[in-house]
């Protein structure tokens, strides 16, 4: 893959893959590696270190994410990856998008811990890319999100994937932004000294956000100096009237709407009045992008072999 950004079709593309610190992705893959092989490699003893290529298969319809991930993976076992395919496409089954070369044992080491990583975030990317399509046809110009309803150990890939979909990944952890929920406001007493404490240590360089299950708890937040109100399980027939009225209050507040939204109701939650739509079911739910890893024979097309490695 190229480490240049690109244009397609008149559209800049930025290389994602240049927001991931390498050092961080080589530890992560080092760790994905050695869970999947803790001690002896049988298998690997059975093939040996004959050179080959294997062919990368793209077998169900989605958008190609999680690139840099796989090549990681590669790169640890001393294999080659030349994609045919960059990331963001949307594919059509059955696609050859890379081919990778390598030692046989080390390609085969690696082939089920790049797939299932490859498969994960291509998932993600492609559901992003229909929320985000749902968006523009309707003329929304806010931003789909996710949340931090991510897998314990894969956040990182989650959240790449989402900016390979085209959506916004929402605050990366709770350093990001200071996201004050029910909890921290029932403990703290209420919304205003809660925001009140969390401008003590956030400052001026982190925005405070307040989950709010009202209008007049969204306006009390406001008023404390929060920067973005998140009306939390709102139904789409309330949420235009109090995304409005808190707009009119506050021109400058970002208000969210979340809670229980999904690809069947995003239309509805995509008011004028809301900046930010933001979803547990992109990183939650989604379906697998299937893959498969194909080791090339002389005078066999490997779209044919349909076997599964386990």
């Amino acid at each position: 893959m190229s480490a240049a950004d690109s244009v397609l079709n008149g559209i800049y593309r930025p290389n994602l893959a240049h927001i991931l610190h390498p050092v961080t992705l080589q530890h992560m893959v080092r760790e994905w590696l050695k869970e999947d092989t803790p001690n002896f490699d049988y298998g690997g003893f059975v093939v040996g270190e004959k050179e080959e290529t294997a062919v990368l298969l793209m077998k169900s319809a989605g958008v190609l994410a999680g690139n840099p991930f796989f090549d990681a993976v590669f790169k640890e076992l001393d294999c080659k990856v030349t994609w045919s395919s960059p990331e963001g496409d949307y594919i059509e089954p059955v696609t050859r998008v890379a081919t990778v070369t390598g030692k046989v044992r080390q390609l085969l080491l690696g082939e089920r811990v790049a797939l299932n990583c490859l498969s994960r975030a291509s998932g993600i990317a492609s559901a992003a890319g229909r929320m985000r399509k749902i968006a523009e046809t309707a003329g929304w110009c806010g931003e789909i999100a996710g949340t931090r309803k991510t897998t314990p150990g894969f956040r990182l890939v989650e959240k790449y994937s989402l900016l390979v979909g085209g959506v916004s990944t929402h605050r990366y952890d709770l350093s990001s932004m200071i996201m004050l929920k029910d909890n921290h406001i029932w403990t703290a007493g209420n919304i205003t000294k809660a925001v009140s404490d969390a401008r003590v240590v956030g400052g001026f360089s982190t925005k405070v956000e307040v989950e709010c299950r009202s209008v007049k708890d969204a306006t009390e937040a406001a008023e404390a100096g929060c920067d973005v109100v998140m009306l939390d399980n709102f139904s789409p027939k309330a949420i235009p009237a109090a995304a409005k009225e808190l707009k009119e209050k506050f021109p400058n507040l970002i208000v969210e709407a979340s809670g229980g939204i999904n690809e069947t109701t995003l239309l509805s939650y995509l008011d004028k009045h809301v900046d930010v739509v933001s979803l547990s079911r992109l990183t939650q739910g989604y379906e697998t992008v299937d893959f498969s890893l194909k080791i090339l024979k002389d005078g066999v097309d490997p779209r044919n072999l349909q076997v599964e490695t386990t």
